[in-house]
This record gives structure tokens, sequence and C-alpha cells, in this order.
């Protein structure tokens, strides 16, 4: 059932315009209140939200239907047949990022791959759409670098830009089921399940993982069938996609404030300090110490 829409304190997301039809917003509520956030879309816009932190709900015709989206899930909606407006109530401790974008713009970037896109196939174009899905680790990375932003207003725009299509690279790689279908060796269902068992050893022993040869060794596949099944699944290479899951545990405890800087990067294997920082801010553009301050501020 949906949520009245009613004693919530309105406001506006800070939006950044880096071109022509294509936008960005984020909302950071740090209040203990649920707050109302509201901007008009009109039919001619596919729309991106990212709920990194906490949660919100949409509102539809005004508070008659409403739809959840939860921490780090990506909701992805688009009806060309009418406006959708957002209105969407933001939950205590929430973070959002959504990038608004012109369909007709969009459609450009995927004009050879629109089979790909589901819903940008013939028979799709005209049809309304919408998905939820996790957000990845990769995905996460981006997300805070642009709540986080901590460079030269003058070079905001061109930043901005650039992490936007990042992030929409990465969502569009991870479709696994496409992949699938393309790729014979995964078709087989056997060897799915050996790359997924391959993720979960390097995550449970991230602290020492296995060299890649010991990890096909492990799950009974060749070096090169792990590569490339471990590619066409996660979307990265092993030892990528381990640092950015270390990386995303690391921003976690990094929030949650019960460890300092050098404990929370002994939790994600760091021997020392200083790596430990060198790498988190490479990731995710500031020190672990600055990150603990923009988060707690």
């Amino acid at each position: 059932m949906a949520e009245p829409i009613k004693n919530v304190a309105q406001r506006t997301f800070k939006e950044t315009t880096v071109d022509e039809g294509f936008m960005i917003l984020t909302y950071q509520n740090e209040t203990k209140l649920a707050e109302m956030v509201e901007r008009d879309v009109d039919s001619s816009f596919i729309q991106f939200h990212f709920c990194v932190k906490g949660s919100s709900v949409f509102m539809f015709n005004n508070g008659g239907y409403s739809l959840n989206i939860k921490e780090e899930t990506a909701l992805l909606l688009y009806n060309p047949q009418r406006d959708l407006p957002i209105h969407m109530k933001v939950q205590p401790k929430s973070w959002l990022v959504s990038i608004i974008f012109s369909i007709q713009n969009f459609h450009g970037l995927f004009s050879q791959e629109a089979n790909y896109i589901t819903f940008l196939s013939g028979d799709n174009k005209d049809k309304k759409y919408y998905k939820d899905s996790a957000i990845s680790p990769s995905m996460a990375i981006v997300l805070n670098q642009l709540i986080n932003y901590n460079l030269n207003s003058s070079v905001k725009s061109l930043y901005f830009k650039a992490k936007a299509y990042e992030l929409l690279s990465l969502y569009f790689n991870r479709s696994e089921d496409a992949n699938i279908e393309q790729c014979p060796f995964l078709a087989d269902e056997t060897n799915v399940l050996k790359i997924k068992k391959a993720k979960d050893i390097i995550i449970a022993r991230m602290f020492e993982p296995p060299t890649l040869q010991e990890l096909a060794d492990e799950i009974e596949l060749s070096l090169k069938k792990l590569k490339e099944g471990f590619k066409e699944i996660y979307g990265d290479t092993v030892f990528s996609f381990l640092f950015d899951y270390k990386m995303e545990v690391a921003r976690k405890l990094l929030e949650k404030g019960d460890n300092n800087v050098n404990e929370v990067g002994m939790k994600v294997g760091y021997s020392t300090s200083s790596h430990f920082i060198a790498a988190f801010k490479k990731k995710y553009g500031i020190t672990p110490k600055k990150y603990i301050m923009s988060v707690s501020s």
C-alpha cells in the first residue's frame, strides 16, 4: 500500500548539467527525518537512480502508487508515453545519485548495440521499462566519487560527465544473461558455477588470496577459461574485482566508525596503513581520513 505524502520537508537535489539533455542529481539526507525531493522530468528522458546508502520511496500519482529503492540498489525508469516527475521520499541517513538522460541522446550511445540493450530494441523502444538491480562494488566506487567530489569547480562538469559515462558502462557491462547467451563457455551451467565459486574463494581469502593458477586448479578450470569466464560474468579481472571489493568493505567499515584507518586497512588485508591509504585514494579520490570527515559532517 502506498504511503501518503504528508508531513515531509520539501527539498531539492544538487543538480549538475553536464551536457544538453544530460543531468546528474545528488542528494544526501543526513537528518533523522524523512525528506521529500522533487524534480519535473518529462517523457523524453530516461532515469537511472542509485541508492548508495539507506533507502527511498518513489511516489507516483500523488502518492497513489509507490516504489521502494533500497540500499545498494539501482533503479532504471523509462516511459515514453507519459511524464515521470520525481517525487521521492528519502529516508534518514540516505544518499542518492540520479542520472537523467535524453532518450534520444542515450539511444545514440547504443545505436549499434540496440539488441543487446533490451529496451532499446525496435520492438520495445516505445514501451515503458522498469528494472531494479544490485549496485556492484565498481559502481559504488564511482557513485561515491560523485558524492564526495572535491576538485576545482571549473572541472566539475567534465568530471561528472566522465564519471556518468563510466557508471553507465559498468551498469550495462554486467548483464549476465546477455553475456551467457553470447558466450558458449558460459552456456554451460557447470562452468558458471565454477566461476562463481572462484569469486567466493577470493572474497573469503582476501587477506591472502591464491594466485590465478592456484585458483584455476582449485575450481578445476584452465587458467585461460578462468580469466575469460570471470571477465564475462563480473565484467572485470579477478584481482581488479577483489581490489574493488576490498575497497568497498573498507569504505563501509570507515562509515561505521568502529575502527581507525590503520585497523580498517588491516581488516581488508593491508599490512601497512600507507599502502591502504594510497589504494583507497586511488579508487575513491580522497584519503580515508577525509572520507570519514565527509560522511560524519
